[in-house]
């Protein structure tokens, strides 16, 4: 057994020297195989109390105690965090106080779009030191925005919306498993994808997914950027633009790098620590399993990127304009970053990097406006801003209170054309993107304001994380 396969039956990562010496002597002199040394392993972890003196089992049990007891003595006071807005449920700060009590734990901030999620809230964001959490990352790792500009007069979309409609419908897909018909070409694909079991097995699905969006709240969308100065760092003078903003991820494989991972580090943790953290479960950056998860996240990131690359191109060559400039940022990541002094890792799940001169885009809804952002490097919020609007309805409130024919109508009646969407993504489904924008004033510098016009979505209204 491999130092990866110890890990996902939970025998913390500096015990597996000690593990892989137990099974040898069990193999060579009891001649046990397989299935017997796994279940033994799996009992050992479950109750290493029970095997100490055993011929066999008794140093690895010796060994799991000591580094229980080694985590619990770095467990430092819980440590306190700083929040951005008002509007945001106790759910929420449960989640964050419960992550600020982990013993890796160093630094934390939460953002004003913060709701609920699954281990850290969306919107939360959390330093820790050399270790990742892949539930502190999400699902739907790197998950992004893109905005690109184009060289087309913005009276075109309402002179000849079906222009806009057709390069969207043609040029994008949606939904859970949704393909492009041929697979598209990205560099991305010529990386090292065999850096994990889990990315080579997903590579052509990768490859076939490439361009494509997933359901929920993701989107692409056409509107508006006004500028009301010129600016240089985006190399634009002031005035009104045709603009293309998308919201994806990095679709299947993705979230089945971040459930494989999360299952191997949710089975390290200590039982007395298992219901408490849960979904918190880490992984040491110094571990087999931590620096697989590490390449395989960063991986994402560059598909991710692709993926929006691809979808832009398409729709932009459909649509027969050029891209003049452009902003993207992700969310749901880990960075490596100095902060006090001290290199920690840093996750923003459903927040986005806001460094000194960091531009980014921080989206509404399909009825409100988003806005390019440049980013002020505030160090309490370690450098972080919101990564929308955020929800303040759960998708089945959303569903049970909204019909999509009548948000329709409404947004239509506000000269918002949408090709598809569900009622779960309702635009008061969200918080009111003024007030949180007002909230992170300390964090961000608005340079820009988008406007939706012409929208798709997937039709479903199938679930997927921020």
């Amino acid at each position: 057994m491999n130092a990866r396969q110890l890990e996902k039956l939970g025998v913390p990562s500096p015990c597996v020297p000690v593990a892989i010496t137990s099974i040898q002597n069990v193999i060579g002199q009891k001649g046990h195989r397989g299935k017997d040394v796994k279940e033994q392993i799996a009992s050992v972890v479950e109750d290493p109390q029970g095997f100490l003196g055993d011929e066999f089992w008794g140093s690895l049990a010796e060994s799991i105690l000591e580094d229980r007891n080694q985590v619990q003595a770095l467990a430092p006071e819980t440590i306190a965090y700083p929040t951005w807005g008002t509007q945001i449920d106790p759910a929420a700060h449960m989640q964050m106080r419960t992550a600020c009590q982990l013993p890796i734990a160093r630094a934390a901030a939460l953002m004003p779009d913060a709701h609920l999620g699954y281990g850290l809230p969306i919107g939360g964001v959390l330093a820790v030191e050399n270790a990742v959490i892949p539930y502190a990352v999400g699902v739907d790792i790197a998950c992004r925005m893109k905005l690109s500009v184009l060289d087309i007069e913005p009276l075109e979309m309402t002179k000849n919306p079906m222009r806009f409609e057709t390069a969207l419908q043609r040029g994008t897909r949606f939904g859970i498993g949704s393909v492009h018909e041929t697979p598209q070409d990205h560099r991305v694909m010529d990386q090292d994808w065999s850096i994990t079991s889990t990315t080579r097995e997903k590579k052509d699905t990768a490859r076939k997914q490439l361009g494509t969006s997933g359901s929920g709240n993701h989107f692409v969308e056409f509107g508006t950027l006004t500028l009301a100065q010129a600016d240089a760092q985006l190399g634009l003078q002031a005035g009104v633009y045709t603009a293309l903003l998308s919201h994806s991820g990095s679709r299947g494989t993705g979230a089945s790098v971040c459930s494989v991972y999360s299952n191997i580090a949710r089975a390290q943790l200590p039982k007395n620590l298992s219901t408490q953290f849960g979904y918190l479960g880490w992984l040491s950056l110094e571990s087999q399993a931590g620096q697989e998860y590490w390449e395989a996240m960063n991986l994402m990131g560059d598909y991710a990127a692709a993926n929006h690359d691809v979808i832009h191109r398409l729709v932009t060559k459909l649509l027969g304009g050029r891209v003049i400039a452009g902003v993207e940022n992700h969310h749901n990541f880990a960075w490596k970053e100095i902060h006090q002094g001290k290199e920690w890792v840093v996750h923003r799940k459903g927040a986005t990097p806001a460094g000194s001169g960091v531009l980014g885009v921080i989206p509404g809804s399909m009825a409100t406006p988003g806005f390019v952002v440049r980013g002020k490097g505030n160090a309490a919020s370690l450098m972080s801003a919101s990564h929308g609007a955020g929800r303040c309805m759960s998708r089945t409130a959303a569903k049970n209170q909204y019909t999509w024919n009548a948000v329709r109508t409404n947004l239509s009646a506000r000269g918002i054309r949408v090709i598809s969407a569900g009622a779960d993504e309702a635009p008061g489904a969200y918080k009111d993107i003024h007030s949180v924008m007002a909230a992170q004033v300390e964090l961000v510098d608005t340079i820009g304001q988008f406007d939706p016009k012409i929208v798709k979505m997937c039709e479903d209204g199938s679930r997927a994380e921020d």
